[in-house]
């Protein structure tokens, strides 16, 4: 792996100007997506999921420990495996309690679920040392109908909001490589309103890489930051719980 130029400060400094510029770019580009992401509209979840819990049978209601919102991150954990996927058993590493904690000052609860029996699960989950949210969905259609089950004996398999053929023409079926019944990874948010859930975002794919901190996982909400700054002048669009940023 080869090191970076070696230059004077001058010619580094102005290297960095020009990187900023793109950087307050991006920066602006995602802040507009979010405003746009908490835009889109939203599913009545009419059918009644029930879940497995180290408390017993739950809702998907119940999954929202009695706050506004809902983040359900699909974690790979086939019923026939031992072991949670190594990728998702990664990504869970990196979420700390302090993630969990400075969500549900915001109204929002991060749960995992996967399809494999909540026996395996409490097994991994104890081996692993964790002690956040995670429930089985196993004998439920929960994986099926938000896309992270693949098994076309029980419904037309898509990914990531394509079909299988449209996956071949990408050249991505790369996704539907192995037997099915196959696990994929997603994020799913759930919005409540009293005991109406509503289905309101999800991602699948490399969106996961996109998420980092607590205004990360947010930004993928209804509800956004719900943080109270004041509107620049001259931009209307931005409501309340943008980056500060959009200011400059």
């Amino acid at each position: 792996m080869s090191l970076p130029q070696v230059v004077s400060r001058q010619e580094w400094l102005d290297a960095r100007k020009a990187l900023l510029t793109r950087e307050k770019e991006l920066t602006r580009a995602r802040d507009a997506l979010n405003v746009d992401r908490r835009r889109l509209p939203m599913v009545h979840v009419e059918k009644e999921y029930v879940f497995d819990g180290p408390d017993g049978k739950a809702t998907l209601l119940d999954l929202f420990g009695g706050r506004r919102q809902l983040m359900v991150v699909h974690f790979m954990f086939n019923p026939e495996w031992t072991d949670g996927c190594p990728s998702c058993s990664a990504s869970a590493e990196e979420r700390s309690p302090g993630l969990y904690q400075h969500l549900a000052t915001r109204e929002t609860t991060l749960v995992h679920v996967s399809r494999a029996p909540l026996h395996k699960i409490e097994d991994y989950k104890r081996r692993k040392a964790w002690t956040f949210p995670w429930y089985s969905s196993h004998g439920s259609d929960f994986n099926y109908d938000y896309g992270v089950t693949m098994d076309d004996s029980v419904a037309p398999v898509e990914y990531n909001y394509k079909t299988l053929d449209e996956h071949r023409k990408a050249g991505t079926d790369y996704y539907f490589s192995g037997e099915q019944p196959s696990e994929q990874p997603g994020l799913s948010c759930f919005l409540r309103d009293g005991d109406t859930v509503f289905h309101t975002y999800s991602q699948y794919g490399r969106g996961g890489e996109q998420v980092g901190g607590s205004y990360y996982y947010l930004d993928l909400t209804a509800l956004g930051r719900q943080e109270d700054w004041e509107e620049p002048k001259g931009r209307a669009d931005v409501p309340r719980g943008a980056s500060p940023d959009f200011a400059e």
